[in-house]
């Protein structure tokens, strides 16, 4: 007997604001009790306009107006809950590998005079009304279809060319601000570019406070000199947050040892300083070389409840993505995200496995739902395979990579328990009849392939 469960669902308003859940902090929760899982696709043009990036070296240019509210829809259509809104700090990127362009800013071009770009110089004393109400109406819909944003502050992952085209550097803007380069403006040495940045921060949550489905991320993929810069940014708006009527998650991602720069291939994740900041979330990497990649995106750790903690392929790459690394980071107490091409042409993922990867998203959020998941844990000792999450005696959601063969331990289980398999793709569930507890026990999934198993009292 089977269900398709992937299908069009209907979305609740998302409610907050969210907090680390006080006995389960893997998760957060929004004060109710429950715990809530944040899974979804997420891209690159989702706030700002974006003309001609070739992203990955890909032939096909993002341009045009980005359809957001058709955004929602594809979100919704695989009962994703959790985007990061992508912000772009410079306006051009023109170096002949990306050599694109992007619009609107936090601070408007007026000049007088123009920037290396050709266009108005900014003026970074005020700020751009259009932009910060295209953050707002971006955010307020996307509550009230049941998504949960990162509102992202700063990006570092392009070098100095992106230089160039940045409003702080000292060509581009009429306030005779020079923010050095693309790592010092990541960090706490030029004082009044520091202030700049706190002003800009303070409006920012200004304008998203008492909306509830928000978190914010410092910044993402600054380099590892970014480290004090990104706590003192936490602690501001922590700070700042205080006296408003909401407080919501700050985090950050992946922070890079970007000393020895050679298009990625060299880069060395920090993830002891994510671990050790002040952020209630983060979203470690890895890149090539660097073994933090396979250990984040083929066989990530289990979550011992430090973080809550989003693996994302945008900062683990090659090691991930691949099929069933969503259902191992599930089930090892994270919640998986994709840098998802949308309407690009994937070069670093085949379509299929994109899609994959998209309905997975779904799939595990719709058991995040059902289980009880304040009380689950990832357990790898109670099952063969090591990916489970379980609440000993009441649940258990074991992970089988390979298919065939799994053995549970439902030693502190007594009386019966209910059996059901899902096909992960496809989202098909096969009833598996009933099984007792009280010892360790040996389950056969009755189709090819990896499967999830889920045994639970009722």
């Amino acid at each position: 007997m089977g269900l398709l469960m992937l299908g069009q669902a209907h979305a609740e308003r998302a409610t907050g604001p969210l907090r680390v859940h006080p006995t389960n902090p893997r998760y957060f929760t929004d004060g109710s009790g429950k715990a809530i899982y944040l899974t979804g696709s997420h891209t690159w043009n989702n706030l700002q306009d974006i003309e001609g990036f070739k992203a990955g070296g890909s032939p096909d240019g993002l341009s045009g107006t980005f359809d957001f509210n058709r955004y929602l829809d594809f979100l919704q259509s695989y009962h994703h809950n959790f985007i990061r809104l992508w912000f772009f700090e410079f306006a051009k990127e023109p170096s002949t590998r990306y050599n694109f362009t992007v619009s609107p800013h936090p601070w408007p071009r007026t000049g007088p005079g123009n920037g290396r770009d050709g266009k108005p110089r900014f003026d970074l004393s005020r700020f751009n009304p259009s932009y910060f109400e295209r953050l707002r109406a971006r955010v307020a819909a996307a509550r009230d279809r049941g998504v949960y944003v990162a509102v992202m502050l700063f990006e570092s992952s392009f070098g100095d060319s992106a230089w160039e085209g940045h409003p702080f550097h000292k060509d581009n803007n009429i306030n005779g601000i020079d923010g050095g380069n693309m790592v010092k403006f990541h960090t706490l040495s030029v004082p009044a570019v520091v202030r700049l940045q706190e002003d800009y921060v303070r409006q920012v949550v200004d304008t998203v406070n008492n909306v509830d489905n928000v978190l914010y991320e410092i910044c993402n993929e600054p380099g590892e000199d970014a480290k004090e810069w990104g706590v003192h940014l936490c602690k501001h708006i922590k700070d700042y947050q205080s006296a408003k009527p909401k407080q919501h998650p700050v985090g950050m991602t992946a922070l890079f040892d970007k000393s020895q720069w050679s298009r990625f291939q060299c880069w060395i994740a920090r993830n002891d300083l994510l671990f050790t900041g002040t952020y209630d979330w983060i979203a470690p990497g890895g890149w090539l070389k660097d073994q933090q990649a396979n250990v984040w995106g083929k066989d990530p750790p289990a979550n011992d409840g430090r973080k809550v903690i989003f693996p994302d392929p945008d900062h683990i790459w090659p090691a991930a993505p691949q099929r069933g690394w969503v259902w191992k980071c599930f089930l090892r107490g994270h919640q998986p995200i994709l840098m998802d091409w949308y309407d690009s042409k994937p070069v670093w993922i085949s379509q299929a496995e994109q899609e994959a990867m998209r309905k997975a998203m779904g799939h595990t959020r719709r058991y995040a739902k059902r289980i009880h998941l304040a009380a689950m844990t990832p357990r790898n000792d109670l099952a063969s395979t090591q990916y489970c999450l379980a609440h000993p005696g009441n649940e258990y959601l074991v992970y089988l990579p390979d298919g065939g063969e799994a053995t549970v331990d439902l030693s502190a289980a007594s009386g019966t328990l209910t059996v059901e398999w899902m096909r992960p793709i496809e989202g098909i569930i096969t009833l598996g009849g009933t099984v007792t507890g009280g010892a360790k026990r040996t389950f056969k999934a009755p189709f090819d392939g990896h499967a999830v198993l889920y045994v639970w009292r009722k």
